[in-house]
């Protein structure tokens, strides 16, 4: 299998992966580039509009630079921590987590998929599905087309939709969903595929949900784009409507929030 993130081979049973050198924030750029575009639009209109203007107005376009420059490069110094430095990627945060040699693994993803490979090195030998319910018609956030024209789907991977997943009941025993679900848009269709999760989640199962949060740290890193994250409360709605609980909630970052959910966790 070819991990596409990094352009290396890497069975899903053996080998190791490596994240290239600032591959998070590379990735960022590429995806939404017209944010930057815009940006550097803006900054050089700004500097263009300083030669005409009063010294009150420059003051207040002054202002406006400032503002542009922070909040563009506050969004890349966040993006490089999070996505380069925080060890993120290394999967640290699941050492915890029990996985037996027997358990099964579901991997699903929106599109883009970064951690099959890394899954599969974590936890070798496993019997592990990688499954993509990216539909364009219904997910349609422009950076996830991009990324998935850089980053085809892993070899096998299986086309699924939110609420219809090809596997029995009660089949799985962990199930990711790493950096994918937000891009479920409506609550209506988000609720489903929690409820679709569910379905596939063994008795004593576990679900693996790593998000941003539509929170003040990341409001404060993004700006505007921290829109395109749902709220806890968001995600709670989602989690009771699949009659899931949670187990744990930990901060792998700051700015990014994994919960572990099951069956038997409270769901009020």
């Amino acid at each position: 299998m070819t991990c596409p993130t990094t352009g290396k081979k890497a069975e899903l049973k053996i080998g190791k992966v490596n994240r290239q050198r600032f591959q998070g924030s590379w990735n960022i750029i590429r995806f939404n580039w017209p944010f930057f575009v815009l940006s550097a639009a803006l900054i050089f209109l700004v500097l263009i509009l300083r030669g005409y203007s009063t010294a009150t107005v420059e003051i207040a376009l002054d202002v406006l630079l400032i503002v542009i420059l922070a909040s563009t490069f506050i969004s890349l110094f966040v993006s490089l921590y999070v996505y380069d430095l925080s060890g993120l990627y290394t999967l640290y945060w699941l050492n915890d987590l029990s996985v037996s040699s027997t358990d099964k693994i579901l991997n699903i993803n929106a599109g883009f998929d970064e951690t099959s490979c890394l899954l599969a090195d974590k936890f070798p030998d496993r019997n592990m599905t990688v499954c993509d319910f990216y539909d364009p018609q219904k997910h349609t956030a422009p950076s996830i087309k991009r990324a998935r024209a850089a980053y085809p789907p892993l070899p096998g991977t299986r086309k699924v939709f939110t609420d219809a997943i090809p596997l029995e009941d009660g089949s799985v025993d962990k199930i990711f969903a790493i950096m994918s679900a937000h891009e479920i848009r409506d609550p209506d269709e988000r609720r489903a595929f929690f409820g679709e999760l569910s379905r596939l989640l063994a008795s004593k199962g576990q679900v693996v949900v790593v998000e941003h949060l539509r929170d003040m740290a990341n409001t404060l890193a993004y700006n505007l784009g921290a829109f395109h994250f749902h709220t806890r409360a968001e995600w709670l709605s989602a989690f009771k409507a699949g009659q899931l609980g949670i187990d744990r909630e930990i901060k792998i970052t700051p700015f990014i929030t994994a919960f572990f959910l099951s069956k038997d966790a409270n769901t009020s």
